[in-house]
């Protein structure tokens, strides 16, 4: 089982407790010469405890050492590194070494160095510290009785006191350089000796050229500094340390530049050049600064492990260093802090101007950590993800490094109750869980809040923030989810080539958001899915695809038809309240009429729960459009970068469009009914199944559906003919049904099977005339004679009025009477029925069943009756729907006999107690007229 860092490692008390103030970090070498340092800093045992001694300090303390025995060394040795770099952190080591106010065995790591040197103990130093932020170039100072004006005179008083001023007396109250001669025998009458200058540039830089001040001049001031560095050379127990700027704006101003130019030409004579803080020792500085022990070296390690074995294991999804064998050492040199944390302020943070490089991350770190610890942080390490920057004093430590404008950044889309992270997490518990958007904004803040000018490629690489989120047994995958998230939804996160960042400009995405406002349902997004399913569905097997059409525009013929329903009116398991209305009003009417042909409509419905996020995607995509066009025709100004990502996401957008349509629009709906001889027939149902999302092409795949569930049939065994015409069409007295009334009734009537289209019914008819066994084919009759008579005949018999189905047995019987009358064996040929019984007819004999005719003969054996008569009295307020109903219920029934002949007469009466004005008389009249009334009359009472 894995520690985490905070059972692991312990920080020092003042960081647990926050106590720690951000000027402890700031080593002060006068505040430690005058005795007022804090302890960390003016104690020498305790400076040395908190001190890693890297390979350039160890150098640079050995070159000091032997200098002092007077065994070589360098006299003269320049401290330039950048800002933070450890430059007066370095020069308190050599202070303490120097005042040898403890032994060496007590400073830890000062031993090695001395036996290296081949030194037993350093005989006594004298010191004098000149900082150059502490004296002021038009102030004397007064100091043990002795007031100074100049550099050179501190350094004498300092050295050697009354006597060691007196020897600078004159050139000190002058403002003149002493000379080379004088400062080297000052040196040697003082040494061994250590001489440290620090901001030598921030003193030098407030004299002008050519004027005077207590201090001295601008030139005389340089010319000291010349003869200093020379007059080391000529006394062999004499060391001068000196840090200098490394970039010009710490350098300040244009004095400033000249005088750290000039100074760089002098001790380029005579220096060696120290840079003491390496970026891998660095790990260890902060380690020892802000953490007091590792309890469990053991456990520690074992998390390393668990990490290079993790980035081994996945290793496409993280950057090349992290395959390398010495990314282990990295680790365990850095725990419990990544060693990415490190890289990120050591390599971006500290191109900032105003972030001291080892300070600065020491103080950020401290209050990351204090922060951490109090809030029970868990993380294996200290990863750039584990930043809380949901905390108020971390936020404000992170920004106050960089411009104004990233509190916002910070506060919407990187971390908070607030934050846009958040609100996802909240939404999608799998990314909440491990915090991956959280996560992978604060690593992408972290990589690429800083910017320099000069910066080429902005952005961090997908492998690098997955670097900084993931730990052993996480999947990388939730991580790139979690990205593709923040880059549909931050306003701030910028994106390119796999590369993100973060900036105080808003990307475009507000632009888009704002602009998706501007989108109606009704005109603007309903039109754009309507567009997006006609191109994505092909007719295919259906004879038409109507997409959010009317139902008066929906043709009712024989032709196969898909019905696009609206998503206004999408489909739900649990509510029927939303789709069916519309499918049902569609299914049962063609505008103001009855739709006849019911068969022939299946329907393609919206997810109830998809349809809010189609219409999102499409008010996005227009959003999206009508920025790179106003774009493209100047309208709107954009860089470079923006407009190739406002190209971008309108490609990306389009893509989303086209997968969320095909999500959504993923409901078949299959109207039907049943029905059994006898019983009538059922109310209407709905069959509803789904569609694959992810199908290349839609209308196959609603092909594919319908077959699989039967419920469209593109190939037909003349068996279920057969079967079907058993049980509905040839009855008892009909034997011989009109192939195309059975056609036109399978169109109409949803209990009986549905086929593709007329071409499938043609095919069965042909397949089953070459057996006897399914049924008889004719093409008339004529009394009690089949024209065309065939059985058992392979035919493709030409489907119209005239074609005949003969039920099997009584094509056997009517074919064995036609052979015997050949042969002569019936004078009556053709005639295979018993006297009494209609020698054919057409018709379903069932209520409700198609062809139904109503002739059924009484127990007593009356003759069929022949007429049908009936009167219904219509409510005034129903009229319509009365009307209707007995179209379908009961017009219908004769409509679909061709031997049926059918006369309507309405009647209609209209009286009013204070009689009809002219106006309406006159409307009613003209209407009436154009209706072809017979009659049409008002009267008096």
């Amino acid at each position: 089982m894995l520690k985490p860092w905070r059972e692991v490692a312990v920080p020092h008390e003042d960081v647990l407790k926050g106590t720690f103030q951000q000027a402890e970090f700031a080593a002060d070498l006068s505040r430690v010469h005058d005795g007022t340092a804090t302890a960390e800093y003016q104690n020498a045992e305790l400076f040395f405890q908190r001190t890693f001694i890297t390979e350039g300090m160890r150098l640079l303390l050995d070159s000091v050492v032997r200098r002092l025995a007077g065994r070589g060394g360098d006299p003269v040795i320049q401290l330039q590194t950048a800002f933070g770099g450890g430059k007066t952190h370095t020069l308190l080591a050599v202070y303490h070494l120097a005042r040898g106010e403890a032994s060496a065995g007590d400073l830890p790591g000062v031993a090695p160095v001395l036996n290296g040197a081949g030194v037993v103990e350093l005989p006594p130093v004298r010191t004098a510290v000149l900082d150059g932020n502490k004296f002021a170039p038009n102030a004397p100072r007064q100091s043990d009785g002795i007031k100074v004006h100049t550099l050179w005179g501190e350094l004498a008083r300092q050295l050697g006191g009354e006597a060691g001023y007196q020897r600078v007396r004159d050139a000190d109250v002058s403002g003149t350089s002493p000379g080379k001669q004088i400062l080297a025998e000052l040196l040697d009458d003082c040494s061994p000796c250590v001489v440290l200058m620090d901001e030598l540039v921030a003193y030098i830089r407030q004299f002008e050229e050519g004027k005077s001040l207590a201090g001295g001049t601008y030139e005389s001031n340089l010319s000291f500094v010349q003869a200093l560095t020379e007059s080391f050379k000529a006394v062999p127990t004499a060391v001068l340390l000196a840090s200098l700027p490394e970039s010009d704006k710490e350098a300040g101003g244009v004095r400033g530049h000249a005088a750290l130019k000039t100074l760089e030409h002098y001790f380029g004579r005579t220096q060696a050049l120290w840079k003491p803080v390496g970026s891998e020792e660095a790990f260890e500085i902060v380690r020892r600064r802000l953490f007091s022990k590792i309890d469990d070296r053991a456990a520690a390690e074992a998390v390393c492990r668990a990490f290079a074995d993790y980035y081994t294991a996945q290793g496409t999804d993280f950057p090349q260093e992290t395959q390398e064998s010495r990314y282990y050492a990295r680790l365990t040199e850095a725990y419990p802090i990544h060693p990415e944390v490190f890289d990120r302020l050591y390599g971006d943070w500290s191109s900032l101007d105003n972030f001291q490089r080892t300070r600065g991350v020491l103080k950020l770190m401290a209050k990351v950590i204090h922060r951490l610890w109090k809030d029970g942080n868990n993380d294996l390490m200290i990863l750039p993800g584990s930043l809380p920057l949901y905390d108020p004093d971390t936020r404000n430590e992170a920004i106050y490094y960089l411009p104004q404008g990233w509190d916002p950044v910070l506060e919407n889309d990187i971390d908070g109750e607030r934050a846009q992270t958040t609100a996802i997490e909240n939404k999608e518990t799998r990314l909440g869980a491990v915090q991956a958007c959280r996560r992978a904004a604060r690593t992408i803040f972290l990589g690429s809040a800083p910017t320099t000018p000069n910066q080429l490629v902005r952005g961090l690489e997908i492998e690098r923030v997955i670097l900084g989120c993931a730990e052993p047994g996480r999947q990388t995958g939730v991580f790139k989810d979690a990205l593709a998230r923040l880059t549909d939804r931050l306003h701030y996160l910028n994106s390119a080539d796999h590369r993100f960042w973060f900036d105080t400009r808003p990307n475009l995405r507000r632009e888009m958001e704002e602009r998706k406002k501007r989108f109606k349902d009704g005109q603007d997004v309903l039109p754009v899915i309507r567009e997006g399913i006609q191109k994505s569905l092909p007719s295919g097997v259906f004879g038409g695809v109507h997409v959010f059409t009317p139902s008066g525009d929906i043709p009712d013929d024989q032709a196969l038809r898909l019905v696009v329903l609206s998503p206004e009116t999408p489909f739900s398991r649990t509510e029927n309240r939303f789709w069916k209305p519309t499918a049902e009003e569609i299914l049962l009417n063609r505008g103001d009429q009855p739709r006849h042909r019911q068969n022939r409509l299946l329907f393609l419905a919206a997810d109830f729960d998809n349809v809010g996020r189609l219409k999102d995607q499409v008010r996005s995509m227009l959003a999206w459009k009508s920025i790179v066009t106003d774009y493209r025709e100047n309208r709107l100004v954009l860089d470079n970068l923006m407009a190739a990502q406002a190209e971008a996401a309108l490609k990306q957008a389009l893509e989303a469009f086209k997968k969320a349509l095909r999500e959504t629009y993923k409901w078949v709906l299959a109207p039907g009914q049943e029905a059994q001889p006898g019983k009538g027939v059922s109310e209407i149902f709905w069959e509803h199944f789904p569609i694959n999302s992810g199908a290349a092409n839609p209308a196959l795949e609603i092909e594919k559906v319908l077959k699989e569930n039967v419920t469209l049939i593109l190939e037909w065994a003349p068996y279920h003919l057969s079967k079907m015409m058993k049980q509905w069409f040839w009855k008892e007295g009909v034997p011989a049904v009109g192939a195309l009334e059975v056609w036109q009734a399978m169109c109409s009537f949803l209990y009986l099977d549905r086929l593709k289209d007329e071409d499938v019914f043609r095919a069965v008819l042909t397949a089953g005339s070459e057996s006897s066994d399914f049924f008889g084919l004719a093409q008339g009759k004529e009394g009690d004679k089949y024209l065309g008579f065939s059985l058992g005949k392979a035919t493709s018999p030409v489907l119209d009025n005239s074609l005949l189905l003969i039920e099997p047995e009584t094509a056997a019987a009517y074919a064995d009477a036609e052979a015997a009358s050949k042969e002569g064996k019936t004078g009556i040929p053709g005639d295979p029925y018993p006297e009494g019984t209609p020698g054919g007819g057409t018709g379903v004999q069932e209520p409700g069943a198609p062809g139904y005719n109503g002739q059924e003969e009484d127990s007593a054996g009356e003759p069929p009756k022949k007429r049908f008569y009936g009167s219904l009295e219509i409510d005034p307020v129903k009229a319509k729907k009365q009307f209707s109903d007995m179209v379908d219920e009961v017009l219908m029934q004769f409509s679909t006999r061709p031997d049926v002949k059918l006369r309507i007469v309405l009647e209609l009466e209209a009286e009013s107690p204070s009689g009809f004005d002219g106006a309406t008389q006159r409307t009613v009249k003209e209407n009436c007229g154009v209706l072809k009334f017979r009659n049409a009359e008002f009267e008096k009472g």
